[in-house]
């Protein structure tokens, strides 16, 4: 089965039923048909093959990229006009997509690079409190009920033909910590490289951002070579 075939089965198993503490609401964007028809677009296009991939986690999705449209780090504008793939989406930037498209430039085109990578997040599912994104570690309660969810979905990333020797980790702080402690417990990978997370580089970075992509190139061309 198809690379693509397996990320569309993965999200078609996801369901919007998981318990979270009261004030927090779940990202759930799959139960549109707009979004699973550029889902359907942009996995065909770019994995519709049996390669292996090499996996980057970021944190859980967020309002305005793959809470639209479901392709992560992938925000309307980006999908339409670097992607080439059509949306009926308001044509807005998200920051962190803006940064990930750069280094991916920088790595070569959209699609030599995911023919080597997989972009994804360790929690497959976003949330929202007071109508901002909210990160699943930004509460111990909620990190502890999504806790399973996160590992079914390491698990299923990886058998849709993903490499277990590395893999990298976008966000150096509690993304990390978080992803090498249950690393640890449970064995997924051999070994995690944690990089600055795209939002952090571009809210307070941003001077920087040619220094992070170099950073992020240099990175994906050494572990692909592992």
């Amino acid at each position: 089965m198809p690379f693509a075939d397996k990320i569309l089965d993965f999200h078609k198993s996801l369901q919007p039923n998981w318990k979270l503490p009261k004030g927090v609401a779940l990202l759930f964007p799959f139960d549109k048909e707009d979004t699973w028809q550029v889902m359907t677009d942009f996995y065909q296009q770019y994995f519709n093959d049996e390669q292996e991939r090499i996996l980057i986690f970021g944190i859980n999705p967020g309002r305005f990229g793959a809470g639209v449209t479901g392709t992560p780090f992938t925000d309307p504008k980006i999908l339409e006009e670097v992607c080439k793939i059509p949306n009926p989406f308001p044509k807005r930037h998200e920051l962190s997509a803006i940064f990930v498209y750069e280094y991916i430039a920088a790595y070569g085109t959209p699609e030599a690079f995911y023919q080597d990578f997989y972009i994804t997040s360790l929690c497959p599912l976003g949330f929202v409190k007071e109508g901002k994104n909210y990160n699943y570690y930004d509460d111990k309660v909620l990190e502890k009920a999504v806790e399973p969810h996160i590992i079914h979905n390491i698990k299923q990333n990886l058998q849709f033909g993903c490499s277990s020797k590395v893999a990298l980790c976008m966000g150096q702080g509690k993304n990390y910590k978080y992803f090498e402690k249950l690393n640890k417990q449970e064995q997924f990978f051999e070994d995690i490289i944690p990089l600055p997370h795209p939002r952090w580089v571009m809210q307070y970075r941003r001077k920087r951002k040619d220094e992070f992509v170099e950073l992020y190139t240099k990175t994906l061309r050494e572990v692909k070579k592992r």
